[in-house]
C-alpha cells in the first residue's frame, strides 16, 4: 500500500518546508548520480565511524541521500503524503527542527544497535517515520487516500491513518527482529532507523505543536 493524501484536512498554507525538503533530497540524489560511488563513501554514515567519533557530519548528509530511484522516489511519495500536515500543525520552523531531530535519532538507533558494522547507511526514512509517528499521534482518524496493488489490478482506497500507519510500523517491527534472528549482516533496509524515528515522533510531536495552531502569525 502506498498512501497519496489526506483527505480529511487541507493545510492552511503551502507547504514550504516540505517541498524544501523534498528538492534537497532531490539535488543531493543527483549529485550522487552525477558523481557515483565515491561520493557515496564520503557522505554516508558508517555506524562503525560514528561510533568512534569519526565522521559526524555523515549523520547529518546521510539523511538527504538515496541507494536509488524507487527508494527516493517510495520515500518523498510518503514524506508528501504526511509531511504537510504536520508542517501546518507545528509551523514551520518547529517542524524542519523536528524533521532534523527525528532523523538524528533514527540512525542514532541503527549505530546504538550495531555500532561495529562499517555498511553505508544513508536516506531519510527515518527522519520520514518521525513525521509518521507525528501524524499517527495526532491525526488518527483521518482518512489516507491508498493506491494498493492487487495482482495486476490497481485501485485506491481510504484507509485511516491508526490503521495504515499502525500496520507499517508493526511491519517494522517484523522486520527488524527477523533481521536481528537471522545474524543478518549484509546490505538490507535500516528497520531499526524507521522504528527509533518512528517511535520519536509518537513520543515528541506534542512538544513541537503551535500553541496557536490557527494562527497565521508565525513567520519562518
Amino acid at each position: 500500500m502506498i498512501p497519496l493524501k489526506d483527505i480529511d484536512r487541507r493545510p492552511s498554507r503551502f507547504p514550504a518546508i516540505t517541498s524544501l525538503i523534498i528538492a534537497a533530497n532531490t539535488f543531493v540524489f543527483l549529485l550522487e548520480l552525477a558523481n557515483g560511488d565515491a561520493f557515496v563513501e564520503r557522505w554516508a554514515l558508517v555506524p562503525s565511524e560514528i561510533a568512534s567519533g569519526k565522521g559526524l557530519i555523515t549523520v547529518v548528509t546521510a539523511m538527504f541521500m538515496h541507494g536509488g530511484l524507487l527508494h527516493i522516489a517510495g520515500n518523498m511519495v510518503f514524506f508528501w503524503a504526511f509531511g504537510p500536515e504536520i508542517e501546518d500543525m507545528m509551523g514551520r520552523t518547529r517542524y524542519a527542527a523536528f524533521y532534523l531531530l527525528g532523523g538524528l535519532v533514527a540512525f542514532g538507533a541503527q549505530v546504538a544497535l550495531n555500532p561495529a558494522s562499517q555498511l553505508p547507511t544513508l536516506g531519510a526514512s527515518g527522519a520520514i517515520a518521525a513525521v509518521m509517528g507525528a501524524f499517527l499521534v495526532t491525526f488518527p482518524r483521518d482518512r489516507i487516500r491508498t493506491l494498493v496493488f492487487l495482482g495486476f489490478y490497481v485501485t485506491t482506497i481510504l484507509v485511516p491513518a491508526i490503521l495504515l500507519v499502525g500496520l507499517w510500523f508493526l511491519i517494522q517491527i517484523i522486520s527488524e527482529a527477523g533481521t536481528v534472528a537471522e545474524g543478518q549482516t549484509s546490505g538490507g533496509v535500516a528497520y531499526a532507523a524507521h522504528i527509533g524515528g518512528f517511535i520519536f515522533g509518537l513520543a515528541f510531536a506534542r512538544l513541537f505543536e503551535r500553541r496557536r495552531r490557527g494562527s497565521q502569525a508565525e513567520t519562518i
